[in-house]
């Protein structure tokens, strides 16, 4: 009946990690509120920088600030740093993880799609090329969806462009999934974009921050030639 779900926080706990690791307690609204004006501070301090994700780990006495971003030759050094610690009022560290392949990264295929369409340029054009790169890359499907006064038209329109595959109801299935505003003289137009990336099999690491490690062998699917049923392994000749 047309109830739709965010595919990220869908697949939480499943294939995907959250973004805050920590433990509220009693003050669980204050690290919230905290969480919230680290994002927002960062965002428009490094607008330019191609900021994916932000993932915020805290134990008693330190906040684990660690930026995805695409150009991590931009990020911020100590000024920022100082910024953050009044924010928090605790120690701040400050870890870069670098996007290698960022046209697989919705949230900076969205805001280059919007970005573009501020700077003038034909909407189909900088879909069909955010589009080609992508599957160039090695995505398995890609899926845009587009609305508002497009090319500056009297009445707002919605588009859809797609190619490839985008399994949203399989939960293996990684999906990649943001919204991006452009501001024009015309109005905002939303940009939405899905991006499959395959499919997860094993049993992911949902915190590989902590951990260092992205993806475990599962631990219900038998290895070599051993039977379904737990017997002994056949000797094959």
């Amino acid at each position: 009946m047309g109830q739709k779900t965010n595919p990220i926080a869908n697949r939480l706990g499943i294939i995907r990690g959250w973004d805050s690791n920590w433990y509220g307690g009693k003050s669980f609204e204050s690290k919230l509120v905290e969480d919230d004006k680290i994002r927002k501070y960062l965002h428009a301090r490094l607008s330019k920088a191609g900021i994916a994700k932000i993932v915020i780990e805290r134990t008693l006495k330190l906040v684990t600030v660690t930026i995805h971003t695409a150009r991590p030759g931009i990020i911020i050094g100590k000024g920022g740093q100082e910024e953050l610690k009044k924010i928090t009022k605790k120690e701040i560290q400050i870890n870069i993880s670098e996007i290698k392949r960022p046209e697989l990264d919705a949230v900076i295929v969205a805001n280059t799609i919007a970005s573009q369409i501020e700077g003038r340029i034909s909407y189909r054009r900088a879909i069909k090329t955010s589009i080609a790169s992508a599957m160039r890359i090695g995505a398995e499907g890609i899926k845009v969806f587009i609305s508002g006064r497009l090319g500056g038209a009297e009445m707002a329109r919605r588009e859809q462009y797609k190619e490839g595959r985008i399994p949203l109801h399989t939960f293996r299935a990684d999906i990649d999934y943001a919204t991006a505003e452009a501001h024009t003289t015309y109005g905002r137009i939303g940009v939405k974009v899905w991006i499959c990336k395959g499919e997860v099999y094993g049993r992911p690491e949902l915190m590989p921050e902590q951990t260092g490690s992205k993806l475990k062998p599962s631990a219900h699917r038998p290895k070599g030639n051993a039977p379904r049923g737990g017997g002994k392994p056949r000797n094959r000749k």
